[in-house]
């Protein structure tokens, strides 16, 4: 599970710091083009950039979660950055 250290400023993520991502490197790259942008949009955004950056494959459904580990990773950064920020 991701763990993000976040600063926010006027109502926007001002600084992200990843203590734990993914081995992959989207959740660094995710990160990235979260900054300065509102802390609702950030939570929306960071799940969709991440999906972007992931390398697993998107084909690879899951049964149980019935989710691709594409989507997943977008939930549970979406999750993680959630608890950042605590929304």
């Amino acid at each position: 599970m991701p763990k993000f250290s976040v600063k926010t400023a006027s109502g926007k993520i001002v600084d992200i710091k990843i203590l734990r991502g993914a081995p992959c490197g989207a959740t660094w790259k995710a990160s990235e083009r979260i900054l300065n942008l509102s802390l609702q949009d950030a939570v929306e955004h960071i799940s969709l950039e991440t999906q972007f950056f992931c390398k697993a494959n998107p084909s690879g459904w899951d049964p149980i979660y019935e989710k691709s580990p594409v989507h997943l990773a977008g939930e549970l950064h979406k999750a993680a950055l959630s608890r950042a920020i605590s929304l």
